[in-house]
C-alpha cells in the first residue's frame, strides 16, 4: 500500500510547472518507486511528480511493453495526428476523446543518470506527452473542446457534489480554463 495520494482536479500543485531534477539520491529512488505503488494502485499506465504533490519534473510508468522513470523530459519532435479515449488519474472516473501527435521523440535522462532517446508511437507518444503536461502544469481538461468542458464541468460538480453532501447551490463550480483566476488540475494517463 502506498503513502501516496493522486493529488485530485482543484489542487494548485497541479497547474504550477516542475523544475529540473538536479540529484539523483536515495529519497529520489524511494519516491519513485512508492510512486509505482502509488500508481498500480490507481490503476492507471503512468504517474507524474506534481500528481503526488512533488514539483519535480520526472514521472513513472509501465504500459505493459515497457516501463521506467524519465527525468527531466522533453519532446524534441511530433508527427501526425491520433484520437484516442484518454482519461486522468487526477480526475478521477471520467475519459474524452484527445487529439494528440500520433507520434513523438521524447529525450530525457533515467535514474542512473544515462541519457534517453525514445522514439514513441500511439499509446506511448500519448502517455508521454500526457505526464509532460503534467510538468508544465497542463491538465486534460485544457484539450477538450467546449462540448467536452460542458460535459467534464457538469460531471465534475456532481462528484464534488456527491463527495461533500453540498447542495449544487452551496457549491462554487468546478473551474476549467487554467488561466491564472481559473485554475483546475488534473493527473496521470489512465485507460478508460
Amino acid at each position: 500500500m502506498s503513502n501516496h495520494e493522486i493529488r485530485v482536479i482543484g489542487d494548485p500543485v497541479l497547474r504550477t510547472p516542475a523544475t529540473d531534477v538536479t540529484d539523483v539520491d536515495g529519497a529520489l529512488v524511494r519516491l519513485c518507486e512508492e510512486m509505482f505503488e502509488t500508481m498500480y494502485e490507481a490503476p492507471g499506465i503512468g504517474l507524474a511528480a506534481p500528481q503526488v504533490g512533488v514539483q519535480k519534473r520526472f514521472f513513472v510508468y509501465d504500459h505493459g511493453e515497457a516501463a521506467g522513470v524519465i527525468l527531466n523530459p522533453r519532446i524534441v519532435e511530433s508527427d501526425g495526428e491520433w484520437v484516442f479515449e484518454e482519461g486522468c488519474l487526477s480526475v478521477p472516473g471520467l475519459s474524452w476523446e484527445v487529439v494528440r501527435p500520433k507520434t513523438v521523440h521524447l529525450v530525457g535522462v533515467d535514474l542512473d543518470g544515462n541519457e534517453l532517446s525514445i522514439e514513441a508511437d500511439e499509446l506511448e507518444a500519448r502517455l508521454f506527452q500526457h505526464e509532460l503536461d503534467h510538468l508544465d502544469g497542463v491538465l486534460l481538461v485544457d484539450h477538450l473542446d467546449d462540448d467536452q468542458r460542458r460535459e467534464a464541468r457538469r460531471a465534475l460538480n456532481e462528484m464534488a457534489m456527491a463527495r461533500t453532501g453540498l447542495s449544487g447551490s452551496s457549491l462554487p463550480p468546478v473551474p476549467l480554463s487554467g488561466g491564472p483566476d481559473d485554475r483546475s488540475p488534473g493527473g496521470g494517463l489512465r485507460l478508460p
